[in-house]
């Protein structure tokens, strides 16, 4: 009996303790199920404050913009944000773009298409312009409007707060350049004015002494050479300025005129003429003249002396010579003697006493 109810207690003892197992896994089951549904609701409550709190950071940025929006508009333009919104708020209709106003209508359409202001008939003001069409504020258009005309500015560049000063100063800079300039272009007038009498008054001087030279040249060159021809002729008798002068020597029973085709003593005589044509054409109170008849025959020096002896009529000579007859006929002899010793010294000597008036 005893061990019937002991088998009995055991088997309830049993049953009851596989009751209990089953109720403690349908117990953790749940627990597990709370679990996950504790986990979403604190993964959805981290979700919500990390919202909460980018929404308070966004709500603190626009508030922090909206401030220097408006110190800046009150820096600026000395405007509040309450006159801002009620002038500018989104409520607030705005003008219309230029290609939708009725700017573009045809002649006699004008009163037709008169503007108007949310959709009403404006009046015009006495002797004033009239306003423009209005259209409603649609923030997507007027950022778009914006970031043309934003465009636009960007292409302008950049806005130079002291283009004026700068404008003044290099119109300063420009008008004193401008007289500068004008001054140069005055003064080289000037300049040309003068030179151009310089040229014409070297061309007169030129021409009268050419034409005395040329015609004292052919009285000395027949003197030189009796029977013979020589005159001077200009090479650009056109231009008195950058014109050259040949000579044409023709000594007696020769046909050459050329200087290159006469001898020595032609072209040396020849040479002479030319310089004792220009100390008569235009007289000088004196004369140097070195060894210039060192390559004359007799005949010809005497001829050359006879020409020196009507010189020294209105002009003192010195002549560097080794001729005799040179020295002959010369009043007063200077020259360099070396005596026994080997010193050099000057030996001066008078030939004749100088004539007086």
């Amino acid at each position: 009996m005893a061990l019937e109810r002991l088998e009995g207690s055991l088997a309830v003892a049993t049953a009851e303790r596989q009751a209990a197992e089953h109720a403690r896994e349908g117990r953790s089951d749940a627990l597990k199920a709370v679990r996950v549904q504790v986990r979403e609701l604190a993964e959805d409550l981290d979700r919500v404050v990390d919202s909460a709190h980018g929404a308070e950071i966004v709500r603190a940025e626009h508030r922090m913009r909206l401030e220097q929006i408006a110190d800046r508009a009150v820096e600026e333009f000395g405007v509040d944000s309450a006159a801002l919104v009620a002038e500018y708020g989104p409520d607030v209709p705005v003008p219309a773009p230029a290609e939708q106003t009725g700017a573009q209508a045809p002649a006699g359409q004008a009163d037709a298409q008169a503007p108007a202001i949310d959709g009403e008939q404006a009046a015009l003001p006495d002797g004033g312009d009239p306003p423009r069409r209005t259209i409603a504020y649609v923030r997507a258009e007027q950022e778009r409007r914006a970031a043309t005309a934003q465009r636009q500015l960007n292409q302008l560049g950049k806005v130079n707060p002291l283009a004026l000063e700068e404008y003044a100063a290099l119109e300063e800079r420009h008008a004193f350049l401008a007289t500068q300039l004008e001054d140069l272009k005055k003064t080289r007038r000037d300049l040309l004015t003068v030179v151009k009498e310089v040229d014409d008054r070297v061309q007169q001087v030129f021409a009268a002494a050419f034409e005395d030279t040329a015609r004292e040249f052919e009285q000395i060159f027949g003197r030189l050479f009796p029977g013979g021809e020589g005159r001077l002729i200009l090479t650009e008798p056109d231009d008195m300025l950058a014109t050259g002068i040949d000579f044409e020597a023709r000594p007696p029973g020769k046909k050459v005129k050329r200087l290159s085709l006469l001898s020595g003593g032609e072209r040396s005589l020849t040479a002479i003429a030319f310089l004792v044509a220009i100390f008569r054409a235009r007289p000088s109170p004196f004369y140097v003249l070195d060894e210039v008849e060192a390559a004359l025959d007799d005949t010809n020096l005497q001829r050359l002396l006879q020409i020196f002896e009507e010189l020294r009529d209105t002009s003192q000579l010195i002549i560097v010579t080794h001729q005799k007859r040179t020295m002959e006929a010369a009043d007063a002899l200077y020259g360099i003697s070396m005596q026994g010793d080997g010193v050099s010294s000057v030996v001066s000597q008078r030939l004749r006493e100088p004539e007086r008036a």
